[in-house]
């Protein structure tokens, strides 16, 4: 099968055509989450053809993700498997010329840079503001495009900002919001087609940009609801990156500031655990002790525990989400009882 069979008709697109097809092959993306909006970007992205494809995600899968994350399965959830996993196999099965990288690992502070170093746009599929601020500021310093996209009841958004050209994600927001400030998919919920379509125009601008077609003067916030029908394109204005910290100053607070310690998990009732000095979990050993506290199963990625109200999911690094709170007091508690602080 042919380059040109399987992308035949993209390359009919004139605004592609040939010569934007080689562009994508040729090009390196980082993907930021994996979620209901990274699977459906994921899933495009390797389908157009781009020619590496780099996913980070530090989670594991649910069935409550299966409404929306079409990359999942029931059998992933069976295997115990990391999202970045299950998405990798799937992925490669989808489009083996692509080459995809796949990390299960928390974005911080502290590696940010070292994932978008080497790639040539950022493609944010999370859904926490905090690890978008940091996001933010590394592609500023480091002169990086990323798409930041957001979705949650029936209503998203998608804004390409490209540093030094447009707005920035500070110049839209401000300061990073306060907590309960914002809708979640905990208290508002959220359907599969908002995401599905969110996901859907971040990709679109993803190929305009790596084609060479997307015009920094056109670029605008898109919002979009999908039960109303609403559609929006809403002008930031480049008037605010004269007052942006980020953008005026080149000042990275965000960047700057200490790795993540505690995230509390939109719509898990879970919260993330980041130890101080990552580890080298030996999940064999470890399930011996652990045992005590209830039912263990392990495998080569993770290990969990049951041990009702609480179940917790360890990672090899230490890092561990602790399901059954949104209080990072009690997750920390759970985790020193368990596995050790």
């Amino acid at each position: 099968m042919s380059r040109d069979d399987r992308y035949s008709r993209q390359i009919r697109f004139t605004p592609i055509g040939q010569e934007g097809q080689k562009r994508l092959a040729s090009s390196r993306v980082l993907l930021i989450g994996l979620g209901a909006l990274g699977t459906v970007a994921a899933d495009q992205i390797v389908r157009a053809g781009v020619g590496f494809l780099r996913v980070v995600d530090r989670d594991f899968i649910e069935l409550s993700n299966l409404q929306r994350q079409s990359l999942f399965d029931e059998d992933d959830i069976k295997n115990n498997l990391p999202k970045a996993v299950a998405a990798e196999a799937k992925l490669r099965r989808v489009n083996s010329a692509v080459l995809i990288e796949a990390r299960v690992d928390d974005v911080n502070p502290t590696n940010i840079e070292d994932y978008i170093g080497d790639v040539d746009l950022v493609l944010d599929g999370l859904d926490n503001f905090e690890t978008r601020f940091v996001i933010n500021d590394a592609c500023a310093k480091q002169r990086k495009p990323w798409i930041y996209t957001a979705a949650v009841g029936s209503y998203g958004l998608v804004m390409p900002v490209i540093p030094g050209a447009t707005p920035c994600l500070r110049c839209l927001l401000g300061n990073l919001p306060a907590p309960g400030t914002s809708p979640t998919c905990e208290t508002a919920g959220v359907v599969a087609p908002i995401t599905h379509i969110i996901a859907s125009i971040q990709v679109a601008e993803a190929l305009k940009f790596l084609t060479g077609h997307l015009d920094s003067s056109d670029v605008r916030l898109i919002a979009y609801d999908v039960w109303s029908h609403r559609f929006q394109r809403i002008d930031v204005g480049t008037d605010s990156m004269a007052a942006c910290p980020v953008c005026s100053k080149g000042s990275f607070e965000y960047l700057n500031g200490n790795p993540l310690r505690t995230i509390t998990l939109c719509g898990r009732n879970a919260v993330q655990l980041i130890p101080g000095v990552k580890g080298d979990l030996n999940f064999k050993e470890l399930s011996k002790s652990i045992s005590a506290f209830g039912p263990v199963q392990f495998n080569e990625f993770l290990l969990k525990c049951s041990s009702p109200p609480y179940e917790i999911t360890l990672f090899t690094d230490g890092r561990a989400i602790i399901k059954g709170t949104e209080e990072p007091g009690v997750a920390r508690s759970v985790y020193s009882k368990m596995v050790g602080l």
